[in-house]
């Protein structure tokens, strides 16, 4: 990271650099109209780079382009209907993802899943509201192709035009690596993988010696940190990733007050492989610069398209489930004496305590200090209940409490009271996945990690998963997954 110009000369100077030169007092922030600048040379906003801008806008634009053009080539007109089509794809697809540097295969296939679960939510909705018979069949053909095959065209042509200016030397960006550890390798992987759009590894900067630097080879090592500026002059390094461990802060304090002679851009790369990090981000607060470490994904804008979409999504598939419910409820009371609903005490968002409900499927409701999960050919599931497990019908009432905001259609699952006191002891980073709202389903449940937890690498897994999720959040993931639930919940099994 560097220091902005008008406050770069008054950085501290360590007395060991500079043969005991005086340390230079920082400024008070200096006030700049309503925007609190940093001395620490922080934005209060990080930049987006000009390739994700032009994704996240051109991707949902050329989705309604794609319908309005081939509505008006077809004769149609764009009525009420078709508007709020377009209002509806815009709010699914936005912001686009930027595929700029990936493949051509890979930037297809994600293309393609993400335009099914976007095709999915529409039909879901079309035929809940029974608008679908608003539009013209040949129309949503067409179009239901077009999009998506549009999308692929910007694709190739942003990667096309990359790779067009990595052939001009004067763009390609040489990075050099400083830390060949575990964050080091990864860096210079993702570097090397970038190199057809203009990224060129030079290689690590290292001070310790090649056999305590597994994975390194010594052709990759240019230097130690006492020639790094050498280095970089050398190879001509415009990008200088600094992957240095946090224990080592008074190294990397020298390293960038000696970085800041070169002509070179820093960065910083927190090693922060050995913590679960949740949707790390840097914010501003009042120009004291925060990186996010366990951060919930779900504030701001975020946490407003997650319940937006929490409520449309589950009102509308209620409505299509009604009569389905009242066919189990009644299915319940004819085959096995007790309640209809069964209520369950989870914890929640923040770990609060909440009330969650499902259709009964055993004999017996525990839901005290121990409960013993659910084992195949378990005696105390009911003949009717095996089969709304077996479904994940007993699961539909949980549609409710995402109404009252208890829950999410998609998130970690919620367990018993008694297991989360047992494994939060076991299981690192466990309860961090109660930061955000428990969900009926979750990235967990549809890869595989569903039923019974018999072991504790079994929920180990679950939770890596449900974390993995965390970190990945997106409105398109939560579309995925409720559509591979839809799948699997005939076909999964785990499931009983």
């Amino acid at each position: 990271m560097t220091a902005s110009a008008d406050t770069a000369d008054a950085m501290a100077t360590p007395a060991g650099d500079s043969g005991g030169a005086q340390v230079v007092q920082m400024p008070p922030p200096r006030q700049t109209g309503q925007i609190t600048r940093s001395p620490y040379g922080f934005a209060p906003t990080p930049p987006q780079s000009i390739t994700s801008f032009v994704a996240g806008i051109a991707e949902p634009l050329l989705s309604v382009l794609a319908l309005l053009l081939i509505t008006t080539l077809v004769d149609e007109p764009i009525d009420r209907a078709t508007q709020l089509l377009s209002l509806g794809v815009l709010v699914l697809t936005f912001p686009g993802t930027n595929r700029f540097h990936a493949t051509p295969w890979v930037a297809l296939s994600g293309i393609v899943s993400s335009w099914l679960v976007v095709c999915s939510v529409l039909a879901l909705v079309g035929f809940a509201t029974d608008s679908i018979k608003f539009y013209t069949p040949e129309v949503l053909a067409a179009w239901l192709v077009a999009a998506p095959l549009l999308h692929f065209g910007l694709a190739l042509t942003g990667h096309a035009l990359l790779r067009h200016m990595a052939r001009n030397p004067a763009l390609r960006r040489a990075a050099l690596v400083i830390g060949a550890g575990d964050i080091g390798q990864r860096m210079a992987e993702v570097l090397r993988e970038r190199a057809a759009v203009g990224y060129d590894f030079v290689g690590f900067i290292e001070d310790r010696d090649l056999d305590r630097v597994p994975g390194a080879r010594a052709s990759e090592i240019k230097g130690k940190l006492a020639e790094i500026r050498e280095v970089i002059t050398r190879h001509g390094v415009r990008d200088a990733y600094i992957t240095l461990p946090l224990g080592a802060q008074p190294r990397i304090t020298q390293l960038v007050s000696a970085l800041q002679d070169a002509a070179c851009t820093v960065y910083f790369v927190p090693d922060v492989m050995r913590v679960q990090v949740i949707q790390g981000r840097v914010r501003n607060i009042d120009g004291v610069p925060v990186v996010g470490l366990l951060e919930s994904p779900f504030i701001g804008t975020n946490a407003l398209l997650k319940r937006a979409s929490d409520i449309v999504l589950s009102a509308l598939i209620l409505l299509l489930i009604a009569p389905i419910m009242l066919s189990v409820a009644l299915g319940i009371k004819l085959s096995s004496p007790g309640p209809v609903i069964f209520k369950q005490r989870r914890h929640g968002l923040d770990g609060r305590e909440i009330v969650i409900y499902k259709f009964r499927s055993m004999t017996t409701m525990d839901n005290g200090a121990v409960v013993r999960q659910a084992t195949r050919n378990d005696a105390r599931i009911t003949p009717f209940g095996r089969f709304l497990r077996r479904t994940s019908l007993d699961e539909l009432p949980q549609f409710i409490n995402v109404l009252q905001g208890r829950m999410s259609i998609v998130g970690p699952r919620p367990h018993a009271l008694a297991h989360n006191q047992q494994y939060r002891e076991l299981i690192k980073s466990y309860m961090v996945r109660h930061k955000v709202r428990p969900g009926i389903t979750g990235w967990a449940q549809v890869n595989g990690s569903r039923g019974e937890t018999d072991t504790t690498d079994k929920m180990a897994e679950r939770v890596r998963l449900d974390l993995e999720y965390l970190r990945n959040w997106s409105l398109a993931l939560d579309l995925r997954i409720i559509v591979r639930t839809a799948f699997l919940a005939f076909f999964d099994r785990n499931a009983y």
